[in-house]
């Protein structure tokens, strides 16, 4: 059967879900695999502003039994690699093309794929230098190439926060950010360093509340210390609670933008400068929609091996894996899974199991999510 594949399995996506699975399935003993990046390696992290950082700390523990949070492959750690606690996404590049490049991973940059299509037992994936043949794929292509820009009417004349290269290029004295998780704080923390005066508008009501001990809805306490340490200067304002519903531009304010809460409460806000959208990322999964199935809430279902319940052989990982309530949004929690996807394509290529113990006592085979959820009492 598998001579009539080019690969036994191919890695759509060369990000830390990517380069982290396929360390797992060379660690398998899989030869024939190929992850096909439409960049380079790490081009996501790349592309973030250049003073964005993991908001996960890194730590050189490994010796201690600690894996480093940010390291997607065993006896690796970005702390060590980098010497940063915090690395700023071209330092995280950095670390993931090392990765790749000790391993020696057959990585094949510069291919976009285009469109996997299911047949015989496998797959045919076509992409911009033609096309091949796979009987697994494994789709870890990342969102940060996805900005959503279609979150409330008028949303188009924002701009939006991954399009910066650099907080230095916002314009004029004042600014509006809508959008209050990791990433819209962290621009206004920045902008307020540069002596901006910015005015965030979260309708989750995070701030420097603690209403969660899930890090997927709460912030970091890197970004909450940071702006503790930034709101002394008095340059940022929170706006909670409210939602945006539409924004216009206008002749002679710039641009409008009216929000509600949910009492019914309005406002009207006006801003010289085009706002700045944090209202995150599409998932790079409308690629693949057709192939995946989803609940009546819409969120991503998947087999008890990520895998897709309706297209067989095709898996899912990175941070857009989740199950019912678990959002597996994190490095250290989508790598959790690396080795659950690798055991059940080696159990049916009938490859040697035994490798992926190791996993397990590392804490990165995460098979039973009964385990899982909040539990911080204090």
């Amino acid at each position: 059967m598998s001579n009539l594949f080019d690969f036994d399995c191919v890695i759509v996506g060369g990000g830390a879900a990517g380069i982290g699975m396929a360390s797992v399935l060379q660690e398998m003993g899989m030869t024939r695999f190929a992850v096909l990046e439409r960049g380079e390696v790490g081009a996501s992290f790349m592309a973030w502003p250049e003073e964005m950082r993991l908001i996960t700390p890194s730590f050189t523990s490994n010796a201690y039994g600690m894996m480093d949070l940010n390291a997607v492959a065993l006896k690796t750690s970005p702390a060590y690699t980098l010497g940063t606690e915090h690395p700023t996404g071209s330092e995280y590049a950095e670390y993931l093309q090392v990765v790749s490049q000790y391993l020696k991973l057959p990585v094949q940059t510069g291919v976009d794929v285009l469109e996997i299509i299911p047949e015989n037992d496998g797959f045919r994936l076509i992409h911009s230098d033609g096309e091949l043949r796979s009987r697994y794929v494994i789709w870890a292509a990342g969102e940060f190439q996805y900005p959503k820009l279609d979150s409330f009417l008028g949303a188009e004349y924002g701009v939006h926060s991954s399009l910066f290269s650099s907080w230095t290029a916002v314009q004029g004295d004042e600014c509006v950010i809508i959008g209050g998780y990791e990433s819209g704080t962290d621009a206004a923390i920045n902008l307020s360093k540069l002596g901006k005066k910015v005015t965030v508008i979260d309708r989750n009501n995070r701030g420097l509340s603690k209403g969660s001990s899930d890090p997927s809805v709460e912030l970091s306490p890197y970004t909450k210390d940071r702006l503790r340490a930034e709101m002394v200067h008095k340059r940022i304002h929170l706006k909670q609670g409210f939602e945006v519903k539409w924004m216009e531009p206008d002749e002679a304010e710039g641009f409008i933008i009216y929000c509600e809460n949910e009492s019914g409460d309005s406002h009207l806000l006006k801003t010289s400068q085009a706002p700045i959208l944090a209202t995150g990322f599409h998932s790079s999964l409308r690629q693949i929609e057709h192939l995946i199935e989803r609940n009546k809430d819409g969120h991503l279902h998947l087999g008890a091996a990520d895998e897709s319940t309706i297209t067989e052989g095709l898996f899912v990982t990175g941070p857009q894996v989740v199950h019912e309530h678990l959002q597996f949004c994190f490095i250290y929690k989508f790598r959790q899974r690396f080795a659950v996807v690798a055991k059940a394509i080696g159990e049916r290529l009938g490859l040697d199991l035994t490798p992926l113990e190791v996993y397990r006592q590392e804490g990165m085979f995460l098979d039973d999510l009964s385990c899982c959820g909040e539990d911080c009492t204090c």
